[in-house]
């Protein structure tokens, strides 16, 4: 499919329904619906909602059956999508409080987390078992934490030493 055009000389977009990011608006699409249903009771045709609502015509006859059958309830459609999350905000809140203690509070050597280490943690506290990319998927957005990497700095870095070579020593041998 690759190259093909379409009648505006544009090549389609097959994907569009997947764009990365975009989330659907739940709220809105619920107050069009209780439109309908408004639109409905006060005797409104189908064809008529659906120009006004900018829906198709299968749309409003389904949305019709369905305030026919259960009223505005039957339109009041779900509150999220997808699966529900395996943990919920107070597990959330317990791992973030265990993970500010640090790995070494937690038997680890160093005191770097890893996306191991942290579902490590996350099964030992819920027994909840998550793979490398959930785990990161749990501390970017449910956690709202960052990736970070540790500064490589030497323990017995002397800073005031540092200073003093840059001022002194550098501009000597930079000449």
């Amino acid at each position: 499919m690759a190259g093909k055009k379409t009648g505006s000389g544009e090549e389609p977009n097959y994907r569009k329904a997947k764009q990365r990011g975009a989330r659907r608006d739940f709220e809105a699409l619920r107050d069009r619906r209780m439109r309908a249903a408004e639109m409905f009771a006060a005797g409104r045709r189908q064809i008529d909602v659906a120009v006004e609502l900018e829906v198709t015509q299968q749309t409003a006859s389904r949305w019709y059956r369905q305030w026919a059958d259960g009223g505005s309830d039957a339109l009041e459609g779900p509150r999220r999508a997808g699966r529900r999350p395996r943990l919920d905000d107070t597990q959330i809140e317990v791992i973030r409080e265990e993970l500010l203690k640090g790995p070494q509070a937690h038997g680890f050597a160093t005191g770097v987390w890893t996306l191991g280490r942290v579902a490590i943690v996350i099964e030992r506290l819920t027994g909840v078992t998550y793979g490398p990319t959930q785990t990161w998927t749990i501390l970017r957005t449910r956690l709202g934490w960052s990736r970070q990497r540790p500064a490589r700095r030497a323990v017995e870095r002397d800073e005031d030493a540092i200073v003093a070579w840059r001022e002194n020593e550098w501009p000597r041998i930079k000449k």
